[in-house]
């Protein structure tokens, strides 16, 4: 049988997670409800127990140490397992919930996906409110573990290890142009697409990206980026009255919207990487049945099928 070490507690792992979480003495002290000292004795119980400062001064703030980010989501995934064992099992009743789920998504994933999800989520429970709001330069796993929002769905990388995540699909960029622009009538190669101008789409205002860097690396070519939106939907209005190129995700593509605003799309000649869509989560939500009906909502809305990505495994994405 394995040895169990002694001295370790529930609430010296609560506080350990927290405190990773917070980065903070005070802050962990807050949430827990509890004072700066106590959290203070706490943090000094952990170091000895773990043989680990689990937080360093860095200028003027303290920062997880290697150790203490590699053992929080085992941590946190332990602490949400024996909270799931004394958490009753029923089905879930939908009788009297008026659920209102903040998700923070991309624009192309709200402008394709909102609404059908809205209807699916009423399906079972009529009185579901959805609130959307866009993706920003701002942290998302703080609004996770903040409560700001219930779910994020993009590609960003900059999550923290403890989310969890789910993949729900892939997405690959196309070109979108006018109809009847001159690219269309030859083959449209690499060095075609860079004769004519672009527009660029970053919410982070970068006007570089993974097209350039192909272009760059494998031609040795560059494309002029003459206007730089934060938006897709955006982009595609007027873009039927110039020559400039729109690389998209094909989820906005659809051949019968495109031909209702005047547009075409086309396959890049590129060997581009497919962008990988995946919906996040903070791991107090994981055993949550309501959460988890939204999860699985989403999921049977954007994808078929997709494995959920714990957090140990996440920061492999």
């Amino acid at each position: 049988m394995a040895h169990v070490a002694h001295g370790y507690d529930l609430n010296l792992l609560q506080a350990m997670n927290v405190l990773v979480e917070e980065s903070s003495v005070t802050g962990a002290a807050e949430r827990l409800q509890v004072s700066a000292a106590t959290m203070s004795r706490t943090l000094s119980r952990l170091r000895e127990t773990f043989h680990d400062a689990i937080l360093v001064q860095s200028g003027r703030h303290m920062v997880p140490t290697p150790r203490a980010l590699q053992m929080q989501p085992r941590v946190s995934q332990i602490l949400s397992a024996i909270s799931d064992l004394y958490r009753p099992r029923h089905a879930l009743d939908f009788t009297g919930l008026t659920p209102t789920f903040r998700i923070r998504a991309a624009d192309v994933v709200i402008g394709s996906y909102a609404e059908a999800l809205l209807r699916a989520l009423r399906a079972d429970c009529p009185d579901t409110t959805l609130i959307f709001t866009a993706e920003s330069n701002s942290d998302d796993s703080d609004f996770l573990r903040q409560g700001g929002i219930d779910l994020y769905i993009g590609a960003t990388a900059l999550l923290r290890p403890e989310i969890m995540r789910q993949t729900l699909f892939e997405s690959r960029f196309r070109g979108v142009v006018r109809a009847g622009h001159p690219i269309l009538l030859g083959k449209i190669t690499p060095q075609a697409l860079v004769a004519y101008e672009h527009i660029a789409v970053s919410r982070r205002g970068r006007r570089r990206g993974p097209i350039d860097e192909v272009l760059a690396d494998q031609y040795g070519l560059e494309r002029t980026v003459a206007l730089l939106l934060t938006s897709f939907y955006a982009a595609l209005q007027g873009l039927s009255q110039t020559d400039l190129i729109l690389p998209a995700p094909d989820i906005l593509t659809d051949a019968a919207m495109l031909d209702r605003l005047g547009l075409y799309g086309f396959p890049l000649p590129l060997d581009l990487e497919p962008v990988t869509i995946f919906q996040a989560w903070h791991p107090r939500h994981d055993t949550d049945q309501v959460h988890q009906w939204l999860r699985r909502t989403v999921l049977r809305v954007m994808s078929p099928r997709a494995p959920i990505i714990k957090p140990e495994t996440a920061q492999a994405l």
